[in-house]
């Protein structure tokens, strides 16, 4: 369940109280919640899998993405939470899409090259063409 999209960073769908367990046996000590609360019906809410990451030593954070797409102090906070962790991160949302894609945003802003982040995020079943020209824009930054 947990798509590996480096060895430090992992893209999930919405994950359960029981899941944080697994993300503590697999190393995790950050969790990224991308999911806006009341997004569905059958969603854990944040805040308890805040509590669950908090009595399993996980640290997290929550950084909402609707569908309307991304802004600017979104990607600036999953840059900094990819940086400021110390090891493995688990970031979710309704199917693990908006969190790659808000993944390779962050990545991009750093410099990273984006063929070399849309390879990472293929192989874990996702694609970045949505967001082709903007990792493009934010790489041209960076550098």
């Amino acid at each position: 369940m947990f798509r590996k999209l480096t060895d430090t960073f992992f893209a999930a769908p919405q994950i359960s109280l029981s899941d944080v367990a697994d993300a503590k046996a697999a190393g995790i000590s950050l969790i990224i919640n991308n999911r806006p609360e009341d997004e569905s019906a059958d969603q854990t809410s944040g805040a308890e899998i805040a509590a669950a990451a908090q009595a399993a030593g996980i640290a997290y954070i929550a950084i909402p993405v609707t569908h309307a797409g991304f802004a600017e102090w979104q990607v600036t906070a999953m840059a900094d939470a990819i940086e400021n962790a110390d090891g493995k991160i688990l970031a979710y949302c309704r199917s693990g899409t908006r969190s790659t894609l808000l993944w390779a945003l962050a990545r991009a802003a750093k410099g990273d090259h984006p063929a070399v982040l849309s390879e990472q995020a293929a192989d874990a079943g996702y694609d970045l063409s949505p967001v082709a020209a903007m990792m493009d824009m934010l790489r041209g930054r960076a550098s």
